[in-house]
């Protein structure tokens, strides 16, 4: 499986340490030291061979050797991508014939579908190396601009965030769009203000847990902080109910601790690294990622794509396995906008909305959709936000094991 992390721009280190990957930073024992490794239990790669690649140009560890080179854009991106794994698989001819799925989360949910699409492309015409693809797999993935941004406001309120009487206000004022607001309706835009205000100190990558950007913490605190979340460390849960701790534990400080791993020269030496091709391992290029500029001041990454529907739509009459999963506390990209656009395949359902279940307890629900030789199965994550995986790894890893077994969730 090939599998891209989301930004654009962000570097799948992160998806390796912290979501799906065989290892991750053994945060809670660095105590102000460079971080060690330890083997991650439900790693995805137990049960798939997987490459984790850095992409566009400019993330993670990746660099061009020229300005023009450091220009991309998400169809450019996808097509150098395919040529990527062309070569790979030319280069290690022991995998060629094994089954290929591309995965991804996030941003991905827009680059996975063209490298998929460029795939079935290249295999009809006939261009070689021929790729064994049998499908993809997507978590929380944007996938329709619109669709996606419009639907945070009923996902809101259904989670509990809006009053009935502010979102029905909103509804009927804005008559359903939330996203292309006439200027001149002030009756919607004042509800829309009410709204931010009721969702602004909320993360929206996970609605539950602490919103850190206004936590000021130092670098020295993060990296000696040992304050684990639930599900990351076999502390007992009740144990932080009756005793809790006084600090704020935000689940971007684990960043801290990959950036200090990541950017140290004796692991950049043994991950091979070339010398002195980046200043600095990010895991998000933030000039890819917000659309900026390049030296020259011109946008280094355009987001063209906005909307990756019809090329779901394509896929229907392929031979093709998907998996769509989504945690259902993620607001970025809510599953509730991914119900949407999978419904609007009009593919038939082959079973109905019903619960899945890992370790004897409730999973998430799904629903399985075919006819032919295409199949799509579509799984929430409950109590997971945006990369599903980080937040509730062992559900995630049952979920991706029956899925490659073809075994119901």
């Amino acid at each position: 499986m090939l599998w891209l992390t989301g930004g654009p721009g962000c570097s799948c280190l992160y998806g390796v340490t912290n979501e799906i990957g065989p290892f991750a930073i053994d945060f809670l024992n660095s105590n102000g030291s460079l971080p060690s490794l330890m083997l991650r239990e439900h790693a995805w790669t137990k049960v798939a061979n997987i490459i984790f690649l850095d992409q566009p140009v400019g993330t993670g560890f990746s660099y061009a050797t020229t300005l023009e080179a450091s220009y991309s854009n998400d169809t450019y991106a996808t097509e150098l991508d395919y040529e990527f794994l062309k070569k790979w698989l030319i280069n290690h001819p022991k995998y060629i014939n094994n089954p290929l799925y591309i995965g991804g989360d996030s941003y991905s949910g827009t680059t996975v579908p063209l490298i998929v699409n460029n795939v079935y492309r290249g295999n009809q015409a006939g261009f070689k190396p021929l790729l064994n693809i049998k499908g993809y797999v997507l978590g929380n993935p944007r996938t329709d601009v619109f669709g996606d941004a419009n639907e945070r406001v009923p996902y809101a309120h259904r989670m509990g965030l809006l009053s009935d009487r502010l979102y029905h206000s909103a509804k009927v004022n804005c008559h359903g769009n939330y996203v292309n607001v006439n200027p001149e309706n002030v009756l919607c835009l004042n509800d829309l203000e009410r709204i931010n205000q009721c969702l602004d100190k909320i993360d929206e990558y996970m609605i539950i847990e602490p919103s850190c950007n206004s936590v000021r913490r130092t670098k020295e605190d993060i990296l000696s902080s040992a304050i684990p979340f639930s599900g990351e460390s076999p502390t007992n849960f009740l144990q932080s109910v009756v005793a809790p701790v006084e600090k704020i534990m935000c689940r971007g400080d684990a960043l801290v601790h990959l950036h200090t791993w990541a950017n140290n020269k004796s692991v950049q030496q043994a991950l091979d690294i070339r010398k002195e091709t980046k200043e600095e391992w990010t895991r998000c290029n933030k000039t890819i990622e917000s659309g900026g500029h390049a030296p020259d001041r011109t946008t280094s990454y355009v987001c063209n794509v906005k909307s990756v529907v019809g090329y779901h739509q394509d896929f229907t009459h392929k031979k093709c396995r998907t998996l769509i999963y989504s945690g259902d506390h993620g607001m970025i990209f809510p599953h509730t906008s991914t119900e949407k656009w999978i419904e609007f395949l009009e593919v038939p359902f082959l079973s109905d909305w019903r619960p899945w279940f890992a370790q004897g307890q409730i999973a998430g629900y799904t629903m399985t959709y075919g006819h032919g030789d295409y199949e799509l199965t579509y799984a929430t994550v409950k109590g997971a936000g945006h990369t599903a995986p980080e937040f509730k790894p062992e559900e995630c890893f049952a979920m991706i094991t029956r899925w490659f077994d073809k075994s119901s969730l």
